[in-house]
């Protein structure tokens, strides 16, 4: 059994009336959100080489479609006049028009094995699945060495299809006397999130395989197999005694907290 790596933009989800040009320009919007997280019309339009009308046509359509949903954008520091920017972000059913044929079928097996030997033979085909973080870990590592350890599991992940980025946190809380910096990994695209939600252990060993390449408990903040729009985790950075990525950190029982600025955590 396999799941399907990269998504791909399902046909069927695109207007059949729409010119084919008008429809591949419109799975390409798609897809930059997916692979992005949500965006602005003016944000697509850089990344798409596209006028930002064009965009905002293509996204009124998405939008008519229920593939997408828009947002107000959260105001950061003191904004001029005018209404906020517009975000858009993929709903379920934008999701679902990317390539999942597996979906069905790796439910079924699934249900299957824990039928026949129980959810201990699911939690051991969930790590066998993400077994490629560990294998792949240390080459990335190595053919990159300047790459920080959360930008070495976003390829490592992005390879498989995760659609995976990262981006700095301001404090991450370790305990009752430790804090530190730190780094979210987000992951745009889940190719198992349908079967994630049904059976939480494809999660659990991503988690557990993602600390053991590390050496240190992370804290996974959001999934999209429970409904959020991007899985992220929380990676604090390594401890100033710690060499490499390689180096294995005591991990705390107690999950990293996010803290913002002004004191509240996520």
């Amino acid at each position: 059994m396999e799941f399907a790596a990269a998504p791909q933009f399902a046909d069927p989800g695109v207007d059949p009336v729409a010119p084919v040009g008008e429809a591949s320009t419109r799975a390409r919007v798609a897809r930059s959100i997916l692979e992005n997280g949500p965006s602005t019309a003016v944000a697509l339009a850089e990344r798409l080489g596209l006028t930002p009308a064009a965009v905002r046509r293509h996204l009124e359509q998405l939008v008519a479609e229920c593939a997408v949903v828009p947002a107000e954008q959260r105001a950061q520091g003191s904004r001029g006049r005018g209404r906020p920017a517009k975000t858009f972000a993929l709903t379920q059913s934008g999701r679902d028009r990317f390539d999942q044929h597996y979906d069905d079928l790796a439910a079924e097996a699934l249900r299957f094995l824990a039928e026949t030997g129980g959810d201990q033979a699911v939690t051991e085909f969930a790590r066998r699945r993400v077994a490629f973080i560990e294998r792949d870990f240390r080459a990335v590592a190595d053919a990159s060495p300047e790459l920080s350890r959360a930008e070495v599991l976003a390829q490592v992940l992005s390879k498989e299809g995760y659609a995976a980025s990262v981006r700095d946190l301001p404090l991450v809380h370790l305990g009752a006397s430790a804090t530190g910096s730190g780094e979210q990994l987000c992951q745009q695209h889940c190719p198992v999130s349908h079967v994630a939600h049904e059976f939480p252990q494809l999660c659990e060993a991503e988690t557990e395989a993602i600390s053991k390449v590390l050496g240190t408990h992370v804290a996974r903040l959001a999934t999209i197999a429970h409904g959020d729009g991007v899985c992220t985790t929380c990676i604090p950075d390594p401890p100033p005694e710690a060499h490499g990525p390689s180096t294995p950190a005591h991990p705390t029982t107690d999950s990293p907290q996010v803290h913002h600025k002004d004191g509240a955590s996520l």
